[in-house]
């Protein structure tokens, strides 16, 4: 069994904004304390959208690297790299496109909504429709535990998870698996090897998933095991013969919609977003023009807090008794408008001011970033390395 890993990118695409942050960004600063976790620059990725305009990458990777660093991503707890420095991804999307069925990616829900959002773009091109593909060796390349995902993300989990079991069944043959795999069971004391072998009959012949999920605990919790009889024992359950490539799950995060300046979900493509790293004369000016209830013409007008775009932002950043003070003070026009806004421009200011603050040095010390990111890279790369031995040996492709 591999150690738990937790992996995940981001695309640079343009300025990170703090959308991002309470959608992302905050579960990333989280997740590093509890799981070993690599976050990366996806910025292969940004080129299925702007491969004719690539001029914004190089860019947008590096102030996207500071963005997290001041959102307080720690390179002392997490691996922070670039995806292009660490070649293996292609390798790994090149071999597992030669076995994935076609219609594996026509089906990703988000291939035909991104095809009608993004009308505006020549996107007929396999780098559009692979992305999936690319996306599954990102994070099979290391083997991952888990990826944190929002609930529209599952499918590709999904794929995956499918990908993996697939490699694993066309490739993974150890030569005399049954019998080392019998060998391993018995290891694990008669009455052990009684239930493991009555789940896995269960799981494989009656399609019970908890099943499955109560042998996998049973094999984590057995110390008389080695890891690659461990391993064995885990491809055998599922009815491979070795596991190569890990089955990621869904960790499904909590990810809280942060409505823009128009009450939208907060994007650049909007016009409506508050930068990461935004001052706060523009932060202020930002809130302080926003739309609020039409009804309100008058400053003695009452208004419907819930009808207001400000009261969206109330409802991320300001506590029970201010939003109390809002909804009473709206509807009696007892506060204006403006004196409305400003707990939540006061937030928003003491939430990016030890982002600013983190953010500095390395702004005054670019090279600080570049030697994150290659300490990263190589990190990084070893992982995928150790990985791509395997695929290449389990692939025939291991004879150099």
């Amino acid at each position: 069994m591999y150690p738990d890993r937790v992996v995940s990118g981001m695309r640079p695409t343009g300025p990170m904004h703090l959308g991002h942050y309470h959608g992302a960004l905050k579960n990333w600063v989280r997740m590093q304390a509890e799981h070993p976790c690599l976050f990366f620059v996806a910025d292969w990725h940004a080129l299925t959208t702007h491969y004719d305009d690539p001029s914004i990458i190089e860019r947008a990777t590096w102030d996207m690297l500071v963005d997290w660093l001041a959102a307080g991503v720690d390179p002392s707890q997490a691996t922070l790299f670039i995806q292009s420095q660490v070649p293996e991804h292609a390798e790994l999307h090149l071999l597992l496109l030669m076995a994935t069925p076609l219609g594996w990616l026509e089906r990703v829900p988000t291939y035909k909504d991104q095809i009608d959002n993004l009308a505006q773009r020549d996107l007929a091109t396999y780098g559009f429709l692979g992305y999936p593909l690319l996306q599954a060796a990102d994070v099979l390349i290391y083997r991952a535990s888990a990826v944190p995902v929002g609930d529209d993300q599952v499918p590709h989990i999904e794929m995956m998870r499918e990908l993996a079991r697939r490699f694993n069944h066309l490739y993974g043959k150890e030569s005399g698996f049954e019998e080392k795999a019998n060998a391993a069971v018995k290891k694990l004391g008669s009455k052990r090897a009684k239930r493991y072998m009555e789940l896995r009959q269960d799981f494989q012949q009656e399609g019970k998933d908890g099943a499955l999920e109560q042998a996998r605990a049973m094999l984590d919790d057995a110390q008389s095991l080695s890891n690659i009889d461990r391993e064995r024992l885990f491809g055998y359950l599922e009815g491979s013969r070795k596991l190569i490539l890990v089955e990621p799950q869904a960790k499904l995060t909590t990810s809280p919609r942060l409505p823009g300046l128009d009450g939208r979900k907060m994007s650049k493509s909007y016009g409506n977003a508050i930068g990461l790293r935004e001052d706060k004369d523009s932060v202020t000016k930002k809130i302080r023009t926003m739309p609020t209830d039409p009804a309100r013409v008058r400053r003695s007008d009452p208004g419907d807090a819930g009808r207001c775009p400000v009261f969206q932002l109330h409802q991320a950043y300001s506590d029970n008794a201010t939003r109390a003070w809002v909804v009473q003070g709206c509807a009696s026009a007892a506060i204006g408008c403006i004196e409305c806004k400003q707990p939540v421009i006061d937030a928003i200011v003491a939430e990016q001011q030890p982002m600013h603050e983190r953010a500095q040095q390395y702004l005054d010390d670019p090279t600080l970033v570049r030697a994150i990111v290659a300490d990263g890279c190589d990190q990084a790369r070893k992982l995928a390395q150790e990985t791509m031995r395997d695929v290449r040996e389990a692939m025939g492709l291991g004879y150099l």
